[in-house]
């Protein structure tokens, strides 16, 4: 039996996730990610993909996130014609951030020609469009946890609920030839044990060999509690002060995760006293799908006990009408809108009108990569810069730990204890601290074989 596996993304990196599988009979694509960063990492992109594609066999999809998905309407537009499997909820997802990708990279290419125009230089291509996103579309074919799927001659897939965002999953491959048998499992991106919305990863108990994320390998997080407390802290404060509350929020998994929170903690957090805002079209369309698949992860969001679908002063702002609306009140609104980092969308038009009150209070949710305008509001900049223009910061800027999507340290450990048989692991989609602090930790309680992964690596199971 030969199965290989090469790693070609998300190799010492915790972007651009790409893994070719190969067998005696099929070429299989896991993953097939955007890499992000800066300029010099975007372009990579651009670049060939590891294997033809005439001969790729399947892709399979472990969750909808950019950089695990992100290259396949590329794939799809250089001719690619085979099934992308994937749990149903993520190709909801993929339905909403696909597209919008295909946009972004449009007027992403859109302003990188009014630059080049300038310096004399030949104009560009988006690296997909819109419509090539929406085309890739049709080729999706949705799974369900637990069901059995044939990817082809001998080799069986399904998916397990790794507690990520909605529709995230644990792929299990299982080959069969010649009456024998081998065991593959990929963690995918897996979720933290006091995860608000999400169920805890599902564990497994035997493999051959196990690829899993690092991404927080080198970290714990802090007990959930004291978030609560934090987050309660603020909106009193908030509340005394009588300003506006921005919280810039990912569109899926922490805007659904703040949602569920001010329904749960309504009556402690007095938000009676706020009309609360959903100003993220696309993180309505997310929050829609939340709904639509509450069965993955139990009723806590959108079940009869929770008070979101009650609240008489939520409200969802789709048009750019409805949202300039927004920027009239100048107190008592809690407003929850993309994108996460500040980079962009409908929070800056928020931080012009608000930014210079000492009233008005930014709460912080989320990772905020170095160069984003978010990390440098973490940061303590005493001005941003929107549209060419300054605006002083005046606003109280709260950063709010515990809100990761990702395992910690203590998290991974457990997932891969689980396995019985210890099989060998290697260690993906992390950087290198984190990654080496995570592999001393896993073979001291463990004494797991572990190893960490190669860009362009090849194993063989």
């Amino acid at each position: 039996m030969s199965i290989t596996v090469q790693f070609c993304g998300a190799a010492g990196e915790v972007t651009g996730s790409l893994y070719v599988i190969r067998t005696s009979t099929l070429t299989l694509l896991l993953e097939c990610g955007m890499i992000q960063g800066g300029h010099a990492a975007e372009e990579r992109n651009r670049g060939p993909f590891p294997v033809p594609v005439e001969d790729i066999d399947a892709v399979l999809l472990s969750h909808a996130h950019i950089d695990h998905s992100g290259r396949v309407p590329l794939l799809v537009k250089r001719g690619y014609h085979g099934p992308i499997y994937t749990q149903d909820a993520t190709r909801a997802l993929c339905e909403i951030m696909l597209p919008d990708s295909g946009y972004l990279q449009e007027k992403n290419a859109e302003w990188e020609n009014k630059k080049n125009g300038r310096h004399g230089k030949d104009p560009i291509a988006p690296l997909y469009t819109k419509a090539d996103a929406e085309n890739c579309l049709a080729q999706f074919e949705s799974v369900r946890y637990g069901e059995q799927l044939e990817a082809g001659p001998g080799v069986t897939v399904c998916f397990h609920d790794a507690g990520h965002i909605l529709g995230s999953a644990i792929v299990e491959l299982t080959f069969r030839e010649n009456g024998g048998s081998r065991t593959l499992v990929f963690s995918g991106d897996l979720g933290y044990r006091d995860a608000p919305v999400m169920n805890a990863p599902h564990r497994l108990q035997r493999a051959d060999v196990v690829l899993m994320e690092s991404t927080y390998g080198d970290r714990l997080h802090r007990p959930f509690g004291e978030t609560i407390e934090e987050l309660s802290d603020v909106f009193e404060t908030a509340r005394a002060s009588e300003g506006n509350i921005l919280i810039p929020a990912f569109t899926v998994g922490r805007t659904q995760d703040i949602l569920y929170l001010m329904a749960e903690h309504f009556d402690e957090w007095h938000l009676k006293n706020w009309s609360v805002f959903l100003d993220s079209p696309m993180g309505i369309e997310a929050t829609e799908a939340y709904a639509r698949y509450r069965h993955l992860y139990g009723t806590k969001l959108f079940g009869p006990d929770s008070h979101l679908l009650n609240m008489p002063n939520f409200h969802m702002t789709r048009s750019t009408e409805e949202s300039m609306v927004i920027n009239e009140v100048r107190s008592g609104a809690i407003i929850i809108a993309g994108s996460g980092m500040c980079s962009g969308g409908r929070i800056h038009h928020h931080l012009k009108n608000n930014i210079g009150n000492p009233a008005c209070h930014l709460v912080i949710v989320g990772y905020q990569a170095l160069g984003t305008l978010g990390r440098r509001l973490v940061d303590g900049a005493d001005e941003i810069k929107l549209w060419g223009d300054t605006y002083p910061v005046r606003a109280n800027v709260h950063t709010i730990g515990g809100l990761s999507a990702h395992a910690d340290q203590q998290d991974l450990i457990e997932w891969y204890g689980a396995f019985e048989n210890r099989p060998p692991v290697y260690l993906v989609h992390g950087e290198p601290n984190s990654q080496n602090a995570l592999r001393m930790k896993m073979k001291e309680e463990l004494n797991a074989p572990v190893s960490i992964a190669e860009l362009n690596q090849t194993i063989r199971i």
